[in-house]
């Protein structure tokens, strides 16, 4: 399934969004995207369910410490890996394939890489801090729904619409373009769940809030969260005048209740949901996918 031109976030480059999915990160996943991996992580023991199999989707943006800890909670389950960018499938790999990764944080054997899912799927899907990049996320929604066992679920997490508020500001006051492209509400990324097909979607946010004391070492880390997507961006090279003013920029966020540090806002989304037994619509003639009609035969009712 693919939503419409219309539906998808309407300020996103696909082009520059696919640009971003392919790059490696240089250092690892950034220090925000392993403590929300960690917190989502800490989620888990809300869930009574107990994966029998479960799969990482794109662990190098997601988070190695956060995969490790997942794996860790469920020392018992057969666990995949899923790069969807063939581009980073070798880095992956080389990540996984490394001693100090099976020496010190390995606990459950590695995992498959690659590779086929288990027939119908995992049953659990982690994907930590990808789909506020995503072009698409209502295909991308619907691509992990197919990846789902029934009676499995998916854990998810992203940025919302509150996040760079103050750099936002900062644009706004002195007349540039947006400063990254706008960010889905968690109430949206809920409908997209129940109209892919998942059920009891629950959603929740919190903020956090991260400084520095310098601009320099602000937009070092900037750089490694993401790239601007949106596509009113500025379309040219920005020149080393434009830098020094985004710097002073930068420094007007220092903040008084945050000892005088250059703070940002970012508000994190974590969503999960269960994916229900396929239900047939009631009409004259009915199709029904391979896969959901084994899981209706195994339950020995039809959906109705």
């Amino acid at each position: 399934m693919s939503s419409s031109p219309a539906s998808r976030p309407p300020t996103i480059d696909p082009v520059a969004a696919s640009r971003w999915a392919r790059q490696a990160p240089a250092d690892g996943a950034p220090w925000l995207h392993e403590e929300v991996g960690r917190r989502m992580q800490d989620r888990l023991q809300w869930i009574k369910a107990t994966p029998r199999h479960w799969a990482d989707w794109s662990p190098l943006h997601g988070g190695l410490d956060a995969h490790a800890l997942v794996a860790q909670r469920y020392p018992q389950a057969a666990n995949f890996v899923l790069e969807p960018e063939p581009a980073l499938q070798p880095r992956t790999a080389d990540v996984f394939a490394a001693p100090w990764w099976s020496a010190k944080r390995w606990r459950a054997g590695r995992p498959r890489l690659f590779g086929d899912l288990p027939e119908g799927g995992v049953d659990l899907l982690w994907a930590n801090m990808g789909l506020h990049m995503a072009a698409d996320p209502e295909a991308l929604i619907a691509q992990w729904h197919r990846q789902v066992a029934t009676d499995g679920f998916l854990m998810f997490s992203g940025l919302g619409p509150d996040t760079l508020m103050e750099l936002r500001g900062a644009y706004q006051a002195r007349g540039w373009p947006e400063p990254t492209h706008a960010f889905t509400d968690m109430h949206d990324w809920g409908d997209m769940l129940v109209h892919a097909g998942f059920a009891e979607p629950v959603m929740d946010m919190e903020r956090i809030v991260l400084t520095w004391g310098t601009p320099e070492a602000a937009l070092a880390e900037l750089r490694t969260l993401g790239r601007n997507l949106h596509l009113g961006r500025f379309p040219a090279l920005r020149g080393r005048q434009w830098r020094a003013q985004l710097l002073q920029a930068l420094a007007g966020l220092a903040s008084p209740a945050h000892d005088g540090r250059i703070a940002l806002t970012f508000e994190i989304v974590y969503g999960h949901a269960f994916k229900p037994v396929a239900r047939v619509a009631v009409a004259p003639e009915s199709a029904v996918g391979l896969a959901d009609m084994r899981q209706m035969l195994r339950r020995g009712r039809p959906g109705t």
